[in-house]
């Protein structure tokens, strides 16, 4: 059997940028959450993507359910929601006992279709706040769901977990609403084996947040207590590989973005392969590469063909609207994610990759034209 090829598996620096500053932790003895790394790593990730304040914290998870709770929704409020996402994005809606109200995507972009949004007001103009996912790095339509949102004065939460180094018109993704989250699980673009980081230019809401992630402790001699707290703040070792791996960010991205257009020159000539959508306004970090197949092949038939020369793959999400979980829930339809979760498939994407592995998966999928 072949080696496996990754969907996107972690990469440490060639440096070793990481391990320089977990030892530094340990040699400080500061392994417990908190500390330098900590610090440190909020604001060189804070400059990196151009924001005044961050949360270093668990995971993208809790970044959402602090951005909710600081943007004001509780029980019975109304939280509109990119239908085509991970469920990570939708279940903080649920810890705040709000009602997530789905909306569709667009063929321009992937994401929350714009007149969707619009109509989705139309329906709930008390909606609390908006969650806008910028899928498998490819930016969302900003100026039209800002516009938007700020013509009802509902705060928008940019859930760019997927999407750290991508740009809309010259401006990280993350930095444009309210909040913006992004997640450093072990397949991110960067990753911290876990974690993730709330951003915002609201230092103020940041500090809240921060109070929230350490069990909200009041400045007091003996522990007390006035407000419900989490345990969600980030380790000071965790940090540390955060630091080692914001070093190599720019060094992902470019090698993300040589992935997509190696399959995009060697697979756009197989009849019935059209790939995921770029705009003038939108520089993706192409954190997977993904293809539609709207012809006899299916992304099945490729999942399997992959499998069998022991290389991942995966569908695109299953949209929200479709999960067991959340069908009850209202859903502004459009079509278009239904048709993307039908017809997409996402490509390995890893960062250590080869040419000779490209190649590889290629062949595999060419095969299939073949037969």
């Amino acid at each position: 059997m072949s080696k496996k090829i990754f969907l996107a598996s972690p990469h440490l620096s060639e440096e070793g940028y990481e391990m320089h500053y977990v030892q530094e932790a340990f040699e400080t003895n500061w392994i417990a959450p908190l500390g330098r790394n900590v610090d440190q790593f909020e604001n060189e990730f804070s400059a990196k993507v151009g924001v005044r304040a961050a949360a270093a914290l668990s995971s993208g998870t809790a970044a959402i359910h602090l951005a909710l709770k600081a943007a004001g929704v509780g029980e019975g409020d109304i939280v509109f929601c990119s239908t085509l996402t991970f469920s990570a994005t939708a279940n903080p809606i649920i810890y705040q006992n709000a009602k997530p109200v789905f909306i569709d995507s667009d063929e321009e972009t992937w994401n929350m279709c714009p007149t969707a949004l619009e109509k989705a007001f139309e329906r709930y103009p008390e909606v609390k706040a908006v969650i806008v996912v910028h899928l498998y790095g490819l930016s969302a339509d900003m100026d039209r769901i800002m516009s938007l949102c700020n013509k009802f004065n509902v705060p928008v939460i940019e859930d760019s977990a997927e999407s750290l180094g991508t740009y809309y018109k010259g401006q990280h993704t993350g930095t444009i609403g309210a909040y913006g989250i992004f997640s450093f699980n072990g397949n991110k673009i960067i990753t911290t084996s876990g974690g993730g980081m709330l951003v915002s230019n609201n230092e103020e809401k940041i500090a809240k947040a921060r109070f929230w992630a350490t069990q909200s402790k009041d400045q007091a001699r003996h522990y007390q207590h006035s407000e419900l707290g989490y345990n969600y703040r980030m380790s000071n070792v965790v940090a540390g590989i955060g630091r080692g791996q914001l070093k190599v960010l720019d060094q992902r991205v470019e090698k993300k973005r040589y992935i997509y257009e190696f399959y995009k020159q060697h697979l756009s000539e197989l009849e019935g392969i059209k790939f995921m959508p770029t705009n003038d306004w939108d520089n993706p970090n192409y954190w997977l590469s993904v293809i539609l197949v709207t012809k006899n092949v299916r992304p099945t038939h490729i999942i399997d063909a992959l499998e069998a020369s022991n290389i991942e793959s995966r569908p695109v999400w299953k949209p929200m609207h479709m999960q067991p979980f959340f069908k009850k829930h209202d859903f502004i339809e459009t079509g278009i994610a239904e048709s993307l979760f039908q017809n997409g498939i996402c490509l390995p994407s890893d960062t250590k990759m080869t040419d000779k592995d490209l190649r590889r998966v290629v062949d595999t999928i060419k095969k299939l034209w073949c037969e």
